[in-house]
């Protein structure tokens, strides 16, 4: 099985790559490693939907996979998911894409423009039933939320419990491509007014590569 990692920064998943020496892909180029000999490779996006979709429509124009898995940090909304819990994002939507009007948010779906909500091509249990986690909704964002009223906005909205900035972006890509995808995040805060002392940055990235790595074991892409 041919797999590829994604991730939109190389802090959040260091370990991983330096355990297990994966070639890492970006826009300029790859570094350390053999793609052509390994199984499982990198590509870093960049932070952001933006950046998220175009490095992965240039990268999956040229090469192809078995599966796609888009591994990060995020933020919860949920309070019952610990911070440090690593959980799979099954559904992700695009929150901002549409119109405001007056005070009601009218959604590109019921403009009739497009699509907003993407829900994976593949599940965990499909790759490995011994390997359980947590199955969450995700909302992808520009801008984390960091104001009462923008949250209780957005959870009355769409009820997510996962914020992130690139995860609808990855499964619109993976979807267009035709790959199929799972989003794998560990929770390092919970989405309030920011309070940075808060944040488990260190423990999310920490168990989040710990899983990483066991769920690629059992993939055989690494050993």
């Amino acid at each position: 099985m041919k797999i590829l990692v994604v991730a939109a920064t190389l802090q959040e998943i260091e370990p991983l790559v330096n355990s297990h020496q994966l070639p890492v892909n970006t826009l300029v180029g790859t570094s350390q490693g053999n793609s052509k000999t390994q199984p499982c490779t990198v590509l870093i996006t960049g932070v952001g939907m933006v950046a998220t979709a175009f490095a992965l429509g240039t990268h999956l124009a040229t090469h192809t996979y078995d599966l796609a898995i888009n591994l990060g940090i995020a933020g919860s909304f949920d309070r019952s998911i610990a911070l440090g819990d690593v959980i799979e994002v099954t559904q992700d939507t695009f929150t901002e894409l549409g119109a405001e009007d007056n005070e009601q948010f009218i959604t590109l779906d019921s403009l009739g423009f497009g699509k907003t909500t993407y829900t994976t091509t593949a599940r965990l249990s499909n790759y490995n039933t011994e390997i359980k986690i947590q199955q969450a909704k995700g909302a992808t964002v520009n801008t984390v939320h960091g104001t009462e009223s923008s949250i209780t906005s957005l959870l009355h909205r769409i009820t997510p419990q996962i914020e992130s900035m690139e995860g609808a972006a990855f499964f619109y890509a993976c979807q267009q491509a035709g790959v199929p995808a799972l989003q794998i995040r560990s929770v390092s805060n919970y989405v309030e007014k920011r309070n940075r002392e808060a944040w488990k940055i260190g423990l999310a990235v920490k168990n989040l590569n710990t899983f990483a790595a066991n769920l690629l074991q059992n993939l055989g892409c690494v050993h």
